[in-house]
């Protein structure tokens, strides 16, 4: 047996320590600070390109529209993702934003004598390069490739609305609604780099894909008695953060025992669960619709499991823990327990959890289910 997808941990950090503001994930303060910096910046459409290129990546890789500082500092114009797949950034930059960015602060840190404090510029770069701190551009497809951005940062709080700096020194309201017409940056923290998308799993084992459909995971060879269990589609019909945060960022959770096909009560020591978790983020721009993903939850689903537990959560961080759940077997007409044990972050918010039957699955294969706030269309064959 072999799980489908490994189980995915998050990745704390430090904020940035040469200011006034050690842990720059949890503050506004220092979110607003470097929205101001970016907008003091002699910005010109090659930089809009730049981040335009870089959040474009970012979501060809499956995660948000969104440019980290490390990326910005260490490879310009790459996206999540790119640096663990080994691409490049599709462009030489002559002066990429980090160049703007350095000389902005060499300015900024003089000693008495009139010199540049490099130890302090140095020190402020690397805090940014170790915070989660990152632009991101909502609805960046859209950008004609010509207009200048309003600069903006998230609040922390539940308002829709926030200040935001033009490049010609002005101060304006920004909210989604003007993000939908014109571009704004949104300095905000970065949730979801530390994961792996299903985009990023399909990149990462192209032998997965088989005739005219792709699956994550490995297919099962035919047998009679053993079915495939695939998430055809995916619906978001609310999206459960604020637009100054970005997307939503689902986890896709199933456990079962996938093959099982134990012919005595002691065969059933022989089987442990398999735990598929994956993450798929859809973006404020996707509320509504249906998104096609074709992943495998279950290779070799066989008559003997009666059931499976499936959960779907909206990621919002915290510490580790786990939901236990009983599953069911059936040999020789006797049904068993077993005890399947799926991870979750504790401040997560639960769309949707419970056993789903073989039954069930059955008579809805192909048909859009509705889990909470999702509609989810499995197919079982």
């Amino acid at each position: 047996m072999l799980p489908l997808a490994a189980i995915l941990l998050a990745v704390s950090c430090d904020g940035i320590q040469g200011e006034q503001v050690a842990d720059a994930s949890q503050s506004a303060t220092t979110l607003q600070e470097v929205a101001q910096m970016l907008s003091s910046l002699p910005l010109d459409i090659r930089h809009y390109s730049e981040v335009h290129s870089a959040v474009t990546a970012s979501t060809l890789n499956g995660y948000d529209e969104e440019y980290t500082m490390k990326d910005l500092f260490s490879v310009p114009g790459s996206g999540v993702g790119d640096q663990v797949l080994g691409t490049k950034a599709g462009a030489e930059y002559q002066q990429p934003l980090r160049d703007l960015i350095r000389d902005y602060l060499s300015e900024r840190y003089r000693t008495k004598s009139g010199e540049e404090d490099y130890a302090a510029v140095e020190q402020y770069i690397g805090g940014l390069i170790e915070s989660d701190i990152q632009i991101y551009w909502p609805f960046a497809d859209s950008w004609n490739s010509r207009e200048d951005p309003v600069i903006t940062f998230n609040p922390g709080t539940e308002s829709e609305t926030n200040i935001g700096y033009t490049l010609d020194g002005k101060q304006v309201e920004v909210s989604e609604a003007v993000a939908k017409e014109r571009p704004v940056w949104v300095v905000n923290v970065n949730d979801d780099s530390s994961y792996t998308t299903y985009e990023m799993l399909l990149k990462q084992n192209p032998g997965w894909g088989q005739g005219g459909d792709i699956y994550v995971g490995t297919k099962a060879e035919d047998e009679p008695d053993s079915k495939a269990l695939r998430l055809k589609d995916f619906r978001m019909r609310r999206n459960y953060d604020s637009w100054f945060c970005g997307a939503s960022e689902f986890f896709i959770k199933c456990g079962l025992v996938e093959n099982f096909k134990a012919k005595t009560e002691e065969d059933l020591r022989l089987y442990v669960p398999t735990i598929t978790d994956f993450m798929i983020v859809v973006k404020r721009r996707q509320l509504g619709e249906k998104v096609p993903f074709n992943v495998l939850l279950a290779s070799e689903w066989t008559d003997q499991m009666e059931d499976i537990a499936f959960m779907i959560a909206e990621d919002d961080g915290g510490t580790i823990t786990s939901w236990k759940v009983n599953g069911t077997l059936k040999v020789k007409s006797k049904t068993y327990g077993i005890e399947i044990e799926l991870p979750i972050h504790s401040r997560d918010d639960i769309v949707w959890r419970g056993c789903l039957s073989r039954r069930y699955l059955i008579n809805n294969s192909g048909k859009v289910q509705h889990f909470g706030d999702v509609d989810v269309t499995m197919e079982l064959n």
